[in-house]
């Protein structure tokens, strides 16, 4: 590739990866701003519930996580193709999916959250106050999946700025009505959960009005073109294995956050602060696993094997230098960033012992988030499904002798090598993948 088109593909990363960087980095400070207006009240426990409330819907909703990769990996390659009648009946599909599942989420919520409650260990107060949060905040179940749906659109259609919109107004609102609902109504625990519901509503009416403004007539599908077999088995087959991969996904963090809770209350809160931090760097490094994701789509979808292997390289190349940046700040700020988080002394010390795993977590997790968003981008269900298998095996396995000897060490350690086991295994797979992307003949 010559210098020219190096800086070609440059810009149109950056101008893909630039508005949804800001969009995604909105997401965790919504977490940071749910875990400081608890986090000043007088009581650790408030911050552990809310933390294993927003842990409990991570590992819910984001098993539902296809209808936003599943989207955009379909939108992306139909745009390539140029089959814009497609992209209506994918969006389509995918909304209806939502608002099903949203419906049976809610239909369910008390088994579910029973459930989920006896699998954290938590106990009296702390088990108390994460349940209010849970039997709140469930209601904005439909709202929250069909905001996955329209995400995963926007992207695919690389309007990622419509997209800074649409996450704009779900965490900006969320955040408001955090400080009013928290602070102003002493609502505590139920305020956070209440003002998420009520984002989510906001977001999802903001979305739909964006979809109609860069998709014209987006529900203008027939009958049959929205239940075609042969599309409706494929989606079945991509979705069924990007839901096992979420799952496995959201396994590992709901996993983490069940061990911290045996480690006590303190390590519980430290590592509720700390993850944030993590958040906050995924959401950063994950605005250019979108722009691979919906770049490298868009070529696999039109037969480009130059564009796509063009997209890999510059989306790759700026993520690793954002992952560089991140380590320089958590290095040099970190202990800055906790004490925003939270005022508790005993918490800060805590998490000040483990804020050098943070410091070590951009470039050994910048790899794995990379090759997410080029499967996912050319829906490569099958092998992101095995390599997610395959690395939450490892990971649960090398977590109990780890926390065993090293205790919250051991698991942040456990954790870092979780992401590891997802580069190398989706790496396994690139090789074939980039052959496909060459291959003018394949189905």
């Amino acid at each position: 590739m010559s210098g020219h088109d190096a800086q070609h593909w440059n810009r149109r990363v950056a101008s893909l990866a630039g508005p949804i960087v800001l969009s995604n980095l909105s997401v965790p400070l919504v977490g940071a701003v749910d875990t400081a207006t608890v986090g000043h009240l007088s009581d650790p426990v408030y911050i552990g519930a809310v933390a294993l409330g927003a842990v409990i819907f991570s590992f819910l909703f984001w098993g539902f996580g296809f209808l936003r990769m599943s989207t955009s990996g379909l939108v992306a390659q139909s745009l390539g193709r140029g089959d814009s009648n497609e992209v209506r009946a994918i969006l389509c599909r995918a909304l209806l999916t939502a608002l099903a599942a949203g419906a049976l989420l809610v239909v369910a919520q008390w088994p579910l959250g029973q459930g989920a409650l006896a699998l954290t260990d938590a106990q009296g107060r702390l088990s108390e106050e994460t349940y209010r949060y849970f039997e709140i905040r469930v209601w904005g179940a439909p709202a929250a999946l069909a905001n996955y749906a329209v995400l995963g659109c926007l992207i695919g259609l690389q309007k990622t700025g419509a997209a800074l919109i649409h996450q704009l107004a779900l965490n900006l609102t969320n955040m408001i009505l955090d400080v009013i609902l928290v602070f102003g109504f002493q609502l505590q625990t139920a305020g956070v959960a209440a003002a998420s519901v009520a984002a989510e509503v906001v977001a999802a009416a903001v979305g739909m009005a964006l979809i109609a403004r860069h998709l014209p007539q987006p529900f203008a599908v027939s009958s049959s073109q929205l239940l075609a077999r042969e599309k409706l088995r494929a989606l079945l087959i991509v979705n069924t294995n990007i839901a096992i991969r979420t799952l496995c996904l959201t396994t590992a963090f709901f996993y983490f956050a069940a061990v911290g809770t045996r480690l006590g209350e303190s390590v519980l809160a430290a590592n509720a602060v700390l993850l944030h931090l993590q958040t906050f760097l995924a959401y950063g490094l994950d605005g250019f696993a979108h722009a691979a994701e919906t770049l490298a789509g868009n070529a696999y979808g039109a037969r480009h094997a130059e564009a796509f292997r063009a997209a890999v390289r510059a989306s790759t190349r700026l993520a690793v230098l954002v992952a560089v940046a991140y380590t320089v700040l958590y290095a040099l700020g970190g202990r800055l960033l906790v004490n925003l988080l939270t005022d508790i002394d005993e918490v800060r010390g805590m998490a000040y012992t483990y804020l050098p795993w943070l410091v070590a977590a951009p470039l050994l997790s910048v790899w794995s988030f990379q090759l997410d968003g080029i499967f996912i981008g050319t829906t490569r269900s099958r092998e992101m499904r095995n390599a997610m298998l395959l690395s939450l095996g490892g990971f649960v396995v090398l977590s109990v002798p780890l926390v065993q000897y090293q205790g919250n060490h051991g698991l942040w350690a456990a954790l870092m090598l979780f992401m590891i086991l997802r580069a190398l295994s989706l790496g396994f797979y690139y090789p074939a993948l980039r052959r496909a992307a060459a291959d003018p003949d394949r189905i």
